[in-house]
């Protein structure tokens, strides 16, 4: 394990340590209340550092459970994090909630096996399909405004730039990969369906997404 004084907490404020924020899981530290093994990120294969307005992930080339991954899929250029495609499985909700751009939607990807809610923002919504178009923005926004809760979605698809490459991706094949917002650290798979290469970096849309917690 690292030694205590160099690890923090990775400034994701998921909650899954039982208190609501980083800071507050560390001031239990402090008091003695909390052990670093309570965060499920605390880990001798990855340590996240924080400052007070950003968090930066180091990455190893392995996932949490030590599986290697073909790159890790960050942002576009000026965003957030990776776009995340996802459908409702109640697709009618995208027009009864009157979800729209810009709006929080709460939520869990049931179909692709993942136990962790996500807030996503809206970048676009479809009224007649009921995909949502989304960057993930952390547990955090939920306390703080006002969220549409959907309860659960099928993960359609990320769109994001490539990073870390161990193996470039190609069209039509499938990929492993690690989001970059992902707070399980874990591997992801999925079929590469658009190669764009730019300035930036290579601009990928990935879709028939699965969780591969049980991969050997």
């Amino acid at each position: 394990m690292p030694p205590l004084e160099s690890w923090l907490p990775p400034g994701k404020n998921c909650g899954l340590c039982g208190e609501s924020s980083c800071k507050s899981f560390l001031r239990m530290i402090n008091t003695g209340q909390k052990n670093y093994n309570d965060c499920p990120f605390y880990s001798d294969r990855q340590t996240c550092r924080q400052s007070e307005h950003s968090s930066e992930a180091i990455y190893t080339g392995k996932d949490i459970l030590g599986h290697p991954y073909d790159f890790v899929l960050g942002p576009l250029p000026g965003e957030i994090s990776a776009r995340k495609i996802v459908l409702p499985f109640r697709s009618d909700l995208v027009e009864k909630m009157n979800i729209q751009k810009g709006d929080l939607v709460l939520g869990r990807p049931m179909g692709a096996g993942c136990p962790i809610p996500h807030v996503l923002k809206v970048i676009k919504a479809e009224k007649v399909t009921g995909l949502l178009y989304t960057w993930v923005v952390g547990p955090k926004y939920s306390r703080e405004q006002e969220v549409k809760d959907v309860n659960a979605y099928h993960m359609i698809g990320f769109e994001g730039i490539a990073n870390r490459v161990t193996r470039e991706p190609a069209f039509g094949c499938r990929v492993t990969f690690l989001p970059g917002f992902c707070m399980m650290a874990l591997n992801h798979t999925g079929l590469i369906n658009m190669i764009l290469q730019k300035s930036c970096g290579m601009h990928v849309r990935i879709e028939d997404i699965r969780i591969l917690a049980g991969m050997d």
